[in-house]
């Protein structure tokens, strides 16, 4: 059961890098393995919005979707990422923002997942790791692409 938990200071407010990471549709740009992302529904509700969005990943030969349920929070600059369907037992993904200054923030990232089938977590598995590890960089670079440093 693969866990991987980061905190990143990043010069970026807090509302950018909320922004950013909300912005699923835009992954396949800049995300290692993301080879394709689709939001099939967007649901308003209690002020968050809530997303059911397909996600392909790939290395090499291997590819693989899962769906997932996305929930947006603004008004905390929180956003949870619930597993539905795919290859996986289980994943659980959260993302927080939290002001530390003028235009600064730290980025809390983590993840929770486990494969259903031990011979792809033997395949991905150490791959996945490896991505994770990237990920909260990935979005940092991103941001500083986007919003400058």
């Amino acid at each position: 059961m693969p866990k991987f938990e980061t905190h990143r200071p990043v010069p970026h407010s807090p509302e950018q890098m909320y922004a950013l990471v909300a912005d699923v549709e835009r992954y396949p740009e800049f995300l290692p393995l993301c080879e394709g992302l689709v939001v099939r529904s967007r649901k308003e509700r209690d002020g968050k919005e809530l997303l059911i969005a397909d996600m392909t990943v790939g290395y090499k030969a291997i590819r693989e979707t899962f769906t997932t349920q996305v929930l947006l929070n603004h008004a905390e600059l929180e956003i949870d990422v619930k597993y539905i369907d795919g290859p996986f037992r289980y994943l659980d993904n959260r993302w927080r923002f939290e002001a530390v200054g003028e235009d600064r923030c730290n980025v809390h990232f983590f993840i929770d997942y486990e494969f259903k089938s031990r011979i792809l977590g033997a395949l991905m598995g150490s791959m996945f790791d490896r991505a994770f590890h990237m990920f909260s960089e990935a979005f940092e670079t991103r941001a500083d692409k986007i919003y400058g440093v």
